[in-house]
């Protein structure tokens, strides 16, 4: 049975941990955007020994490069973009106490192994909503690798942002257990 969480970052191990493949999430608070381009320079700085320009640790990150905000608007278009694409980076993130991610779309197995061995969750939103979510953004201000464009990493703050949890702690997948449901139900 799912339910549903407000969830307000840095998040802690006991916050993840409560949550399963399903819950439905609310996000307040401060969150971060980054998507390949950023995760890369991310990994750079750290392989550099040099900090990151974020604190990373109970953090969220939202896959995300955002539109232009229109006259009279904090943000434009801030739909989830596809998480594969940061797979080969996430497991550090994940390591070094990342606790949660916002995207679309499955994730490798190395990447449901971090979030289960460090206790960390992925969060799947709606591709296609980017206007409706980025009505939950109350501010957003550019805080790292500006010349990357809508690549660049963001400082969001955000109320209520809507989420499923797509993989758990305990190593669960959404997307593979509903086909599993979906096979069952429909078969003749």
């Amino acid at each position: 049975m799912s339910k549903t969480v407000k969830l307000m970052p840095p998040l802690t191990e006991a916050d993840v941990v409560q949550l399963e493949i399903g819950d439905k999430v609310l996000v307040s608070g401060v969150i971060y955007t980054a998507r390949d381009a950023a995760h890369k320079r991310l990994l750079d700085l750290l392989e550099a020994g040099q900090p990151l320009p974020m604190e990373i640790k109970g953090q969220i990150l939202y896959y995300v490069g955002p539109s232009p905000a229109r006259p009279g608007r904090v943000i434009g278009a801030a739909g989830p973009t596809t998480s594969y694409r940061m797979d080969s980076y996430a497991p550090t993130l994940i390591r070094l106490g990342l606790k949660a991610m916002i995207g679309k779309g499955k994730r490798s197995p190395e990447v449901i192994a971090a979030l289960q061995e460090y206790k960390a969750v992925y969060l799947g939103a709606t591709g296609g909503a980017g206007a409706l979510i980025s009505q939950c953004i109350k501010a957003a201000k550019v805080i790292a690798f500006p010349e990357l464009g809508p690549e660049a990493i963001h400082r969001l703050e955000v109320v209520d942002l809507p989420a499923i949890v797509i993989n758990d702690c305990q190593g669960r997948d959404l997307y593979e257990i509903g086909v599993a449901q979906y096979r069952r139900t429909a078969a003749p």
